[in-house]
Order: C-alpha cells, then sequence, then structure tokens
C-alpha cells in the first residue's frame, strides 16, 4: 500500500507530530509513506525515519494560485500513483479534493473549525475520520455528511516516549533544583501562552489552593509567541497583583515534557474553548500523573469513569478544590495503553485504509 498524507507545514503542532509518528508507524508496517507539505523542522524527520517528503505549496491560501497549485498537485499525484490519499487540513483537502482523481480520499478533522463552506471540505472524504467523540458530533450538528462514513480515532499517545520508567532523572533533578520545587506540591499545565488555555483561571485556582495547601506551585510549561506577549505580560500583571510570586512559574518550552509530567503531582487543562482531544491529558495519565482538565470537547472522551476529575469552564474556585482533592491512580498508564495509545491510532487508520483500497 502507498499512502499520502498532507498538512500545511511540518513546524510545531499536535497535528505536525502526529503525521510525523504516523509516517514511522506505517513504514515499520510496510507502508510506502509519502507526506506533502510546504516544509519545516520537522520535514527532514519523515525522510529519516524512512518516509518521503515532497516539499510543496500546500499552504498558502491564495485562491489565484489554487489552480496552478491543483495542477502541480495532479502530476504529484500521478508520479507516486498512491493507494490513499490523507488530508489533515482545510487548504490541502481542497487541493487534494481537485486533484485526486478516483484515489480514494480520507480527511482528519482535527479540530472544531468554524463552519463554512471552506471548512466544509473536511468532510468530503470517502472516510472522515474524527479524533474524538465531540469532534464527530460537531461535524454530524453542522454538516449534511453520511454518519456511516465518519470514524472516531483517537490521536494516540507514544508510550515509548511517555514511560515512566526510561525519565530522565538527572534532568528532573536539574529542573527542580533550578525552580526551587524541593517539598512543593506541583500542579503543572503545559501548552502555549494564548488565551484559549484560560491560564488565568488557572493562576487563580492556585492562588485559592494555596490558602489551604502553602506548599502548592503551578507551573505554567509553554512558549509564548510574539502576538501573544500581550497576554503573557497581563498574565504576570494577575501573578504580582496576587502575590503569587513564589507560587507561579512560567518556565518557557521544556524539551523533555514527559519529565514535566513524571515531577508533577496533578496536571491541568484549563482550556476555555474545547480541545478537539487533549493531548497533554492523555500523556500525564501515560506518566501515571493524574489529570483534571475542563469538562468540555475531547477532555470528554479522555477524563471519565473515575480517571482523572473534571470541572466547570472558567470556575477557578472548582478547580481549586478539584487540585485538593484529586486521587492518584495505578491503572493510569493502562487506561491510554487500552484507549490512547499510538499503537490503537496506527491500526484502526490503517484499518480505514483497507476498508477503501
Amino acid at each position: 500500500m502507498r499512502v499520502v498524507q498532507l498538512l500545511p507545514e511540518l513546524s510545531e503542532g499536535g497535528v505536525e507530530r502526529g503525521v510525523v509518528e504516523m509516517n514511522r508507524e506505517l513504514v515499520k508496517c510496510g507502508i510506502e509513506s509519502y507526506v506533502i507539505s510546504a516544509g519545516g523542522k520537522l520535514a527532514a524527520k519523515i525522510e529519516q525515519e524512512g518516509g518521503k517528503h515532497i516539499t510543496f505549496d500546500v499552504c498558502s491560501k491564495n485562491p489565484l494560485t489554487a489552480p496552478l497549485r491543483i495542477a502541480g498537485l495532479k502530476k504529484i499525484f500521478a508520479s507516486i500513483k498512491p493507494d490513499i490519499i490523507h488530508a489533515r487540513s482545510r487548504v490541502p483537502a481542497w487541493l487534494s479534493y481537485f486533484a485526486k482523481g478516483a484515489t480514494p480520499f480520507v480527511t482528519t478533522v482535527h479540530g472544531f473549525n468554524s463552519v463554512n463552506f471552506y471548512s466544509a471540505v473536511m468532510t468530503k472524504g470517502d472516510r472522515v475520520i474524527c479524533v474524538s467523540n465531540p469532534i464527530k458530533e460537531y461535524i454530524l450538528r453542522h454538516y449534511n455528511v453520511d454518519a456511516s462514513k465518519i470514524r472516531v480515532i483517537h490521536r494516540g499517545v507514544d508510550l515509548e516516549l511517555f514511560d515512566p520508567a526510561k525519565v530522565d532523572r538527572a534532568f528532573m533533578e536539574e529542573f527542580k533544583k533550578r525552580y526551587n520545587l524541593a517539598n512543593r506540591f506541583i500542579v503543572s499545565s503545559v501548552g502555549r501562552i494564548t488565551p484559549l488555555k484560560s491560564y488565568e483561571t488557572f493562576i487563580e485556582a492556585i492562588d485559592t489552593a494555596r490558602r489551604e495547601r502553602p506548599e502548592v506551585v503551578g507551573l505554567i510549561v509553554g512558549g509564548v509567541r510574539s502576538d501573544k506577549r500581550g497576554y503573557y505580560e497581563q498574565l504576570q500583571a494577575l501573578v504580582h497583583s496576587k502575590g503569587l510570586e513564589e507560587h507561579i512559574i512560567f518556565t518557557g518550552s521544556v524539551a523533555k515534557v514527559a519529565e514535566v509530567y513524571a515531577l508533577s503531582d496533578v496536571v491541568v487543562s484549563s482550556s476555555k474553548k474545547p480541545e478537539s482531544f487533549g493531548r497533554s491529558i492523555a500523556e500525564a495519565m501515560a506518566m501515571g500523573t493524574p489529570v483534571i482538565a475542563t469538562a468540555h470537547g475531547g477532555a470528554l472522551d479522555i477524563v471519565k469513569e473515575g480517571y482523572g476529575e473534571l470541572f466547570s469552564v472558567g470556575d477557578a474556585k472548582e478547580l481549586a478544590q478539584k487540585i485538593l482533592t484529586v486521587q492518584p491512580r495505578e491503572d493510569l498508564r493502562e487506561y491510554v495503553k487500552k484507549n490512547f495509545s499510538l499503537q490503537q491510532m496506527v491500526e484502526k487508520t490503517i484499518a480505514v485504509y483497507k476498508e477503501l483500497v
């Protein structure tokens, strides 16, 4: 089987990581894997792990250049002769839709995209993969799409990468020393600093929790893009106004995220906008760390049946109470292995391809 995945760029992000992981696993299964994108720092990894990367502009939203790019993509498809074309974003999906000919077409809906004609292309696959049940419900609610062609396939956690037995202990000790975390109750929130993550809710909750548990410390682990500097400065001002300098730490981006999960007592996702899946929650659980998440979006698929805790959107007091009372479970990793592993994602995706070939 020969599979082509398309996405705008191969820089940083959950979709990008998923494509890189899928490429590697397809190669392991003896499937020829091609990835088409406009390039990025992860493009080299495609080739390093046995796939083939083709640099082509499937990123630009300029409609004037679309006919020329569709023609170029037709030529690429003709030379590859793929068995499956799998588009993971809207611009690549539109270009592929007009260039694919009779080749089976798969789309993956990775988020709660705005409802309009432009987004509708993600429902035009012969199979439409949704990364969570809330995404499936959203698609069915807003588009006239045949439910029989939708498949829910949760994003997969790489259990080799997120393995408590393989953490870098030296890094963890150095990290704890750098931020004075000895004998602290560590509550982490991982993700880029953006208003959608509602870090102000997280900060307010830590402020409330510290009154009952003075040793609590909140780590905000994520980078700041230039267009989000204003929001970052607002968060810093909030920390200062509440005298939380000893209780809230902005670490910036951290390469060894698995180690951050492992050294944390609790991991929180306080997003005010529904997440399509909630990868950080599943990754933390794979490391055996208890999680608390906002009760909407993909988190509803992950945090249930006593595995983690949910709180109402923007309710800092409820979040604080959950932080103070959440209990660890010994079977968190097994729960992720059974339901949200990379292996299950790969197996289910290949099964979708086989339905069409």
